[in-house]
Order: structure tokens, then C-alpha cells, then sequence
């Protein structure tokens, strides 16, 4: 197993804590559930557009159930790339998006432009108001 440290981005909200890495479940890769084409952890999270590809600039479509609704729930979206061990925003614009309500079956919903730096394995973290919420398990190869 690979135990090399990992490196926190000076930016990087101070919630995000360097163990939330070191419990990443790698086979627990997100799959597609209901319907509407969403690819995550059923009834928990998931995204539309993460099987476009996604090294240029993509537009995808956030989902998460079982958060009390509101206009002033945060999403903060931290990617982590398993080969190189470094933690990237993938979002366009930083860490935090806005959540807002409930589409798709989802309790809420953001739209986003992601861009993930390179191919690989990525565990995108999740965290709702500053609190871990889960993390989906993608393999981007394009």
C-alpha cells in the first residue's frame, strides 16, 4: 500500500483533513443508478456528465440525498488523483459551489464546470457545509 504523505493545497479549505485521504475505499467504484444517467453511490451522490470527457472543461451535474433543504448548503468538491497522491480542485472556480434544491429524485442539486487535471483514478471527496459527506470512486481516462 501506498503511504506517502499527501500533500495538502495551502488553499484548500481547513475542514479537509489529510485522513478523509487515507480512508479512500478504491474498489468501491461509483457505478450509474436510477434513470437519469447519474454515476455515483446510489441514494447518497452522484453526477451527470463525469462519463464525458472530462479532462477539458465539462459541465457536470452534482446530486446529493439525505441533506436537509436549503438555499444556503454548500457543496466543497475535492479531487484526488490516486497515481501522483495530490489533491486538485476540479471545479473551474475553486472549491465550494452553491447547492439548490431537489431534481432527478436528488435532495439537492448544483450544476458545475469541472476539469480534471490528469487521467486516472480519482476518489472525489464531498463535503456539505464543511462536513465530510461521501466520495465517489471515478476512473477518468479522457
Amino acid at each position: 500500500m501506498n503511504e506517502k504523505a499527501v500533500a495538502l493545497p495551502d488553499d484548500l479549505p481547513g475542514f479537509v483533513q489529510e485522513s478523509d485521504f487515507k480512508s479512500i475505499d478504491w474498489d468501491k467504484k461509483a457505478v450509474e443508478f436510477g434513470d437519469r444517467g447519474i454515476i455515483g453511490n446510489s441514494n447518497k451522490s452522484g453526477v451527470i456528465g463525469v462519463e464525458m470527457p472530462s479532462l477539458n472543461t465539462q459541465k457536470w451535474m452534482w446530486h446529493v440525498w439525505g441533506i436537509e433543504e436549503g438555499r444556503d448548503n454548500q457543496l466543497t468538491i475535492v479531487g484526488y488523483h490516486k497515481n501522483s497522491n495530490t489533491i486538485h480542485s476540479i471545479l473551474v472556480n475553486g472549491w465550494n459551489i452553491g447547492l439548490s434544491g431537489s431534481v432527478n429524485g436528488a435532495d439537492a442539486h448544483a450544476p458545475s464546470n469541472v476539469k480534471v487535471p490528469k487521467p486516472g483514478d480519482w476518489a472525489i471527496l464531498l463535503y456539505t457545509n464543511g462536513n465530510y459527506f461521501d466520495t465517489l470512486i471515478y476512473d477518468i481516462t479522457e
